[in-house]
Formats: C-alpha cells, sequence, structure tokens
C-alpha cells in the first residue's frame, strides 16, 4: 500500500495545471475556495462519498463562509494515481447557498479494495488532494487497519492526534462523536469562534469552519475515508431527543436541534439518505467491509429518554425500567435484525456512550448518561446477539475523554461469562493533557481492564481470526506536535470474546 506524506496530502495532484507550486499562490489566496479541506466517507465495494464546502471566508459571521447566494458549479475527478494521470472517474455538480455550497458526491463503478485520490476544481481554483478506498468486495477478508476517535474540543488543545492519525496510513476512520464542542470561549489555549454558545444555523457553520480550518484535522480528513455519529456537544451537552440539558441560552430547543442537525450534514463526507428532514436526521446506518467486518453506527441521542433521576451518577431504581430506550425501539429492532444477519466475521457497533457496567461506588451508583441508566435496552441487545450466535461482537465507545478496555459480560452480577468486548477510546484533545495513568479500575468492576488518561485515538489491525487493538497516547496536547506511543496493547480472537494481552 502507497503511504502518503503531507506533501502529496497537499499538493499532489496539481502539476500541469498551471497551480503554484506552493498549491495557492499570495495572490488568490483571498478567494481560494477550499479553506476547509476536502474529505471522503462511507465506503462500500465500488465507492465513496466524496466532501468538500467551498468558504473562502470561512469564518464570516453569517455562516456563508465568504460565497454570494449564486449557486457554483464543482468538478470532481477521481484517479487511480496521486498525480491524476489515469482517471477512474470524474463528473461536476452545484453548489448552492441553501447547504451552505457544501458538497456530496457518491462517486460509484469504481473497483473494490482498492485507494484512489480525489480532487475539486471550482471558479478555477483547484482543492487539495485527499486518498479514499472502496471497501472489500463480498467474500473477501483482506486485513483491515481502522482507528477511532471521539470528542475533539478546539479550546482544550491542538489536534495533533489527528495529525498521527494521519501518519498511520489507515484504511478507514470512524468518529464516534463530539466533533466539536457547542460552548463559548473559555480559557483554554486556543479560544471559539464565535465566542458564545452557539445555538443559530450561521453559528453551528462558523463553528465547524473553525475546527476545519485545523491543519491537522484536514489530514486525518485527506488521508482516508470517514464514518462519522454525532454525540451531544455537536447540539448541546448532554440533551436526550428534544429534551435540553438547561435553559441558557434561551430559545426554541427544536430549532436549535434542526439548526445543529443540518450543519452536521453540511460538514460530513454523508450520503444524501442522511440529508435532514425537519428536525430529524436519520444517522443510524450499516457498512460492510468485505466479508470481514460489519459496522453498525449508532446514533443514541436522538431517539433517547431523558436521564433517569436528574442525570449524574447516582442510584436510580428508576433506570432499570424496561421503558427506558437509548436507542428507540425502530433503532432496536434494527440492530438485531442486523446482528442476525452475519455479514462478516466480527460485528462491530459503533456508538457514543460507555456499554458495560461500570459502578462508581459500592452502593451502585452509576452514570445516568450511559447504557447504566438504560439497562433494560443494553440487557435486550446483548441477549439478542447471543441469541443469534454472535461470537465476535465488538462494541466501540467514545464520550468519557479516557481510554478503556472490558469484557462485556452475560451477567455483571455473577460475572458467569464474557460474550463480548468494549473499547473506549479516549478525546483527540478534550480534557487537556491528562495524566501518565488512569485510576478508574475498581474491584467494583472486574471485567474492566484497562484505564488510560492520556489523550489519542485508538488502533485495530483486523483479520479473519483476531483483531489487534493498541491504544494510542500523546503526553500533550497543549503543546503543538507531541509523538504519539502505545499505552496499552490487546488482542481479540474471533469466536472467543473478551480481551487477551498481545
Amino acid at each position: 500500500m502507497t503511504r502518503l506524506n503531507r506533501r502529496h496530502v497537499l499538493l499532489g495532484g496539481l502539476a500541469g495545471v498551471g497551480t503554484a507550486v506552493a498549491g495557492v499562490s499570495v495572490a488568490r489566496a483571498a478567494s481560494y475556495p477550499f479553506t476547509l479541506g476536502v474529505a471522503s466517507g462511507e465506503p462500500t465495494a465500488d465507492g465513496f462519498v466524496l466532501w468538500t464546502r467551498l468558504a473562502p471566508s470561512p469564518l464570516s459571521a453569517d455562516g456563508l463562509g465568504g460565497m454570494s447566494s449564486a449557486p457554483v458549479t464543482v468538478e470532481w475527478q477521481v484517479a487511480n494515481d496521486r498525480y491524476f494521470t489515469q482517471l477512474a472517474a470524474s463528473g461536476s455538480v452545484s453548489a448552492v447557498a441553501a447547504w451552505a455550497h457544501s458538497v456530496h458526491v457518491e462517486v460509484g463503478g469504481l473497483a473494490p479494495n482498492r485507494e484512489y485520490w480525489y480532487r475539486f476544481r471550482a471558479s478555477g481554483q483547484i482543492s487539495p488532494v485527499g486518498r479514499a478506498r472502496t471497501a472489500p468486495a463480498v467474500g473477501t477478508s483482506p486485513a483491515l487497519t481502522m482507528l477511532f476517535a471521539s470528542c475533539s474540543h478546539y479550546e482544550a488543545g491542538y489536534f495533533t492526534a489527528y495529525r498521527r492519525m494521519a501518519e498511520e496510513n489507515p484504511d478507514l476512520i470512524l468518529h464516534l462523536g463530539d466533533y466539536l464542542y457547542e460552548g463559548g470561549t473559555g480559557s483554554g489555549v486556543r479560544s471559539h469562534v464565535p465566542s458564545a454558545e452557539i445555538s443559530s444555523l450561521a453559528n453551528y457553520r462558523v463553528r465547524h469552519a473553525l475546527y476545519k480550518t485545523d491543519v491537522d484535522l484536514q489530514a486525518a480528513h485527506a488521508a482516508a475515508p470517514w464514518v462519522t455519529v454525532w454525540d451531544d456537544h455537536e447540539v448541546e451537552n448532554n440533551y436526550a431527543n428534544l429534551v435540553r440539558n438547561d435553559a441558557s441560552p434561551a430559545g426554541d430547543f427544536t430549532a436549535r436541534r434542526a439548526a445543529a442537525y443540518k450543519a452536521y450534514y453540511e460538514h460530513m463526507p454523508l450520503r444524501s439518505a442522511q440529508i435532514p428532514v425537519n428536525q430529524n436526521l436519520a444517522l443510524y446506518r450499516r457498512l460492510r467491509w468485505g466479508s470481514l467486518a460489519t459496522f453498525h453506527m449508532l446514533d443514541t441521542r436522538q431517539y433517547r429518554n431523558d436521564q433517569a433521576c436528574g442525570d449524574g451518577t447516582k442510584v436510580c431504581p428508576a433506570a432499570d425500567d424496561p421503558a427506558r430506550t437509548l436507542t428507540g425501539a425502530a433503532q432496536e429492532a434494527w440492530l438485531l435484525d442486523g446482528l442476525g444477519q452475519h455479514l462478516g466475521t466480527w460485528d462491530i457497533l459503533g456508538q457514543q456512550v460507555f456499554f458495560t457496567q461500570r459502578l462508581a461506588a459500592a452502593d451502585g451508583s452509576k452514570s445516568m448518561d450511559a447504557w447504566d441508566g438504560y439497562t433494560a435496552n443494553r440487557g435486550r441487545i446483548q441477549q439478542g446477539w447471543q441469541a443469534r450466535g454472535n461470537t465476535s461482537t465488538v462494541v466501540l465507545t467514545g464520550d468519557v475523554h479516557q481510554s478503556w478496555a472490558a469484557d462485556i459480560m452475560d451477567d455483571y452480577t455473577t460475572q458467569n461469562q464474557v460474550i463480548g468486548t468494549e473499547l473506549v477510546t479516549t478525546s483527540i484533545s478534550s480534557g487537556g493533557d491528562g495524566t501518565a495513568t488512569g485510576t478508574g479500575l475498581s474491584s467494583l468492576n472486574p471485567h474492566v481492564k484497562f484505564n488510560g488518561n492520556r489523550r489519542g485515538y485508538v488502533r485495530t489491525v483486523t483479520t479473519p481470526t483476531q483483531m489487534a487493538v493498541d491504544f494510542r497516547a500523546l503526553n500533550q496536547v497543549t503543546v503543538r506536535g507531541a509523538a504519539v506511543s502505545t499505552a496499552r496493547s490487546y488482542v481479540i480472537e474471533a469466536g472467543n470474546p473478551g480481551l487477551q494481552t498481545a
């Protein structure tokens, strides 16, 4: 597999088209429309989604990125090589103001299990070049190098972890939520724009644009296709369905959520199936990676009941109410149906909040914002995959700003049977630098095997027989350029759930 370096990502494919060696000349910098970079996502065996957004002035307060209301024709190319000597597909699309001049191209007809390069052109300007790849064909199971991450807080630190992810040259990147944070400017190492908590469509667009201007994030998007789901901060901290966390800022929360969902779609490499309808966006979906793995991407925010007992960590009998749901009934049924299809060796659940039981104290207190606040919903899903004979189920989680690894138990009280594995990624930057070791392990939770408190991501290399897991950590995110190292490694054997020391 060819390895991309930064020069190839930013400059590759521009030779022979009259572009300055530096990529964008000083004379045209003010009008350059591709300031937010490029991205690919949602890979299938014959294609993927390409994304960009035209925004010569990305932080303009009106959220339009310095664009007029007129539509703009955007040309796109997909090539078999980074120098674009052999095109595999090409076309054009109209970028319109109603969608903030964002572009979502659903490319098909490509060969399975290979890498491609892509770029855009608009108004005489050429975008950076990105690398995408197609999924393997059904019936094949080549090894998959996948990274997953969550919780990138612009104020809390630099996005060096995204740069290190790009350097890993992965086949696929999953982002499990809190891609941005909605709050106002605080006392971090960088300042949010706008400075106040965001609640309007214009402000959500500007905040997304701020994050997208980060060069390390751009590098990660350009390095591999992404599959994304949201958590709470894409809208408001700890919201549940249409129940908001607090009353500030004042306003119609249904309208605020609709604005946030629209801005999310505009800035992610999602398919037309995810275009928002009214105040809703259908985000849960399934992706196949040949016959190796099926990714069941969940949405645990849009359909949930409000957190029990006023949220927080506490003893709350209501958390065990069979009627309480984190997924909603339709998504739960969809997940169980997908788990029963046995489309690949591995069933991988990409989702947001801590899945495994995690007691905070001997009195039984637990987090009401995690699956511990919706135990019957969790129990039905666990029992469902057991009843369907799934023995290679792995749950991927974000949200909690620390690294965790746990065995998923049939019964957490008796600890009698391991039925799956949970891998929790730490944050990209949320929480700042952290500490060398985590302090969350407890005899109350013997099934939880690892806790780390540095920032970073998780790398998995999956084959038909095993998943090798590395928790990747940076010592610092409050300064740029920190190196990454492996804090802990595990192996999960296909058909033998649970963590084994690598």
